[in-house]
């Protein structure tokens, strides 16, 4: 198998751009990216990926909209979040999008894997932290359903 395909583009990512640090509370734009501790230097895709997968991810898990009503909340549905993206970026289509969503959905079992440590060592900050260290199972199952659509022929040169 040969390598991923090598991003034609670098950019400043946010890597927590999901909704919920992101959604203005009265109106249908972003005011401010709040929490930035996850920046990096990056592929733009995979950035944007982190925040597509919450459309895939239900509402039970923090800032998954799958199954929500996404017009009456003011947000779009999956499909035409891509086309704006795609148009506002210049992109023909994001072949690779279903790629960099399994890859996302990993990181963030792995992000809650490491909240279920830190409760288990009874190190964890956050009243949330024992809900959130209980998602890891589900996403990581998440992820490998996700895993599962990704096409390599799309993905690796």
């Amino acid at each position: 198998m040969g390598m991923a395909r090598q991003p034609t583009t670098s950019s400043r990512q946010v890597s927590d751009g999901r909704a919920l640090s992101t959604k203005h509370p009265s109106e249908p734009r972003v005011l401010a990216v709040l929490d930035w501790e996850l920046s990096t230097l990056g592929d733009p895709l995979a950035d944007f990926a982190y925040h597509a997968m919450m459309f895939r991810m239900p509402p039970e898990i923090l800032g998954g909209i799958a199954g929500r009503d996404l017009a009456a909340e003011g947000l779009p549905d999956e499909a035409a979040y891509v086309e704006a993206y795609c148009r506002r970026t210049g992109r023909a289509d994001l072949g690779s999008l279903d790629f960099y969503i399994a890859f996302n959905m990993f990181r963030f079992a792995a992000i809650l894997h490491g909240i279920k440590g830190r409760v288990a060592r009874g190190t964890a900050s956050s009243a949330d932290a024992h809900a959130m260290g209980e998602r890891f199972a589900r996403v990581a199952d998440l992820a490998w359903a996700q895993a599962q659509r990704v096409d390599v022929r799309m993905t690796f040169a």
